[in-house]
């Protein structure tokens, strides 16, 4: 099954690419990696463009119907303001095959037009499409048809003063097509559910395409906190253990329902879901598909994740330990995580670990083994060469636990020097965070979200 997303991936480019995984994980922009010599003194532009689109003829030789295409620019260093962005676009590629409206920010001359991006953004949460092309089929286009669209950029900032995006690396192909498309229309998200709650879940499906759908095929991913899907007799149901992932409920649906173009379908009875007692932060994916293994013209409105939240807690929890020994003796350190519940937490979106459990090695010792899925690190939190030895520890846990996760993350520790009363700090950080005063916005107690490492 896939990882639970927030959305379909969006292409982006950096230093090297940013994988945005689909299916996982959220929608929106996500910061890349730093490149080895990305500074407060390096930046560079980029475009963010659709990989392709198709674009349905009309229906019974009708008008074709229009896509929107959302381009934009964006550059990689906070630091620097980049303005008058200029984005070229040239559709000499679509000759034959497609037409293309121009927008108000657009000057057109011949078969291209430079775009004005007055502010170029990062790639963090401000990013925003700035160009939207308007484009249909051409009147004569034949199924199959291809054609493309290419781009170029500039904008005024960075170290030099001005930046320019890798010559000839974006382009959009579009492809002129014949047949269904289904589109799920839109679910708003819920807030405030409680434990013991049942939620109706609006649902409709439309072909919006040029040729009817023999069938229609409904996949439901319902997190682990949602319970009791309606059963309908068309749908396979499957749960799964949490062996390889957070656990889940899915149903797979095959209704046999011919939807001409125009058409919507519904299910028999209302989809409800029911809202477990460890819910916390929820999620139920749904995805559509034309029957007949026919191509959907436009994927990307046959998928739905919604975000349901309940109002719930999780208490996260550390155990520190102590030890004692002789200068020269090793002894065994066990550094404890607990959800004591009573709801569970996932990140469902970003698939990121659910906690890190630290630790700071206490003063005249040395870490000699390191457990499975712990890191080492600078006391800074900055990369450490050699896995033993380091002054900090940071322990990632999976993407998810259970209401009563318990994980426990065994050091061998070796003194050095008998240093009377010397502690290590143990702590718990969401992932990729430092430890602030509400590290966990669930959590209703960080009393236990601390504790030490106890030498002699």
């Amino acid at each position: 099954m896939r990882l639970f997303s927030a959305g379909r991936p969006v292409r982006l480019r950096s230093g090297a690419a940013v994988a945005v995984a689909a299916g996982l994980l959220t929608a929106g922009l996500a910061a890349p990696a730093l490149a080895d010599d990305d500074s407060p003194q390096s930046d560079q532009l980029w475009v963010n463009e659709p990989y392709e689109q198709t674009l349905p003829l009309g229906t019974d030789g009708g008008q074709p119907q229009s896509r929107t295409l959302g381009v934009g620019i964006y550059h990689d260093n906070e630091n620097f303001t980049v303005t008058d962005g200029r984005l070229t676009v040239d559709i000499s590629g679509l000759a034959g095959v497609a037409e293309v409206t121009w927008p108000d920010n657009c000057a057109p001359s011949g078969t291209s037009a430079v775009c004005d991006i007055p502010t170029v953004p990062t790639i963090g949460g401000d990013y925003e499409g700035q160009v939207f092309l308007t484009v249909r089929a051409a009147d004569g286009a034949e199924a199959g048809a291809q054609g493309r669209i290419t781009y170029e950029a500039t904008a005024t900032g960075g170290p030099d003063g001005t930046l320019t995006a890798p010559h000839e690396s974006f382009d959009t192909t579009l492809t002129v097509g014949a047949g269904p498309d289904l589109a799920i229309a839109p679910v708003a998200d819920i807030e405030g559910a409680r434990p013991g709650d049942d939620r109706t879940i609006p649902f409709k499906v439309t072909n919006n395409g040029n040729k009817s759908a023999n069938g229609v095929s409904v996949t439901l991913y319902a997190s682990y906190g949602l319970t009791d899907l309606t059963r309908y007799d068309a749908c396979a149901y499957t749960t799964t253990d949490g062996n390889d992932g957070a656990p889940s409920n899915k149903a797979v649906c095959t209704f046999d329902q011919v939807l001409a173009p125009g058409d919507s379908f519904e299910l028999p009875e209302p989809l409800t879901v029911r809202i477990a007692p460890h819910a916390l932060n929820e999620r139920l994916d749904i995805d559509v598909e034309p029957g007949d293994g026919a191509q959907d013209l436009d994927s990307t409105n046959d998928y739905v994740a919604l975000q349901i939240g309940a109002e719930n807690n999780a208490d996260f929890s550390v155990t520190g330990d102590a030890i004692s020994g002789a200068a020269g003796e090793t002894a065994t350190a066990e550094l404890t995580f607990k959800n004591n519940g009573p709801a569970w937490f996932g990140n469902l979106g970003s698939g990121d670990p659910a906690a890190e459990v630290r630790l700071i090695v206490p003063e005249g010792t040395t870490v000699t083994g390191v457990p499975s899925g712990c890191s080492p690190r600078t006391l800074g939190g900055g990369y450490y060469p050699k896995r033993t030895g380091a002054p900090r520890y940071d322990c990632n846990l999976p993407y998810w636990v259970l209401e009563d996760t318990q994980r426990t993350f065994a050091f061998s520790v070796r003194i050095d020097t008998v240093v009377p009363g010397a502690t290590g700090a143990v702590s718990i950080h969401p992932a990729f965070g430092e430890f602030g005063e509400y590290p966990f916005a669930f959590d209703p107690d960080l009393t236990n979200n601390k504790a030490v490492l106890a030498v002699n």
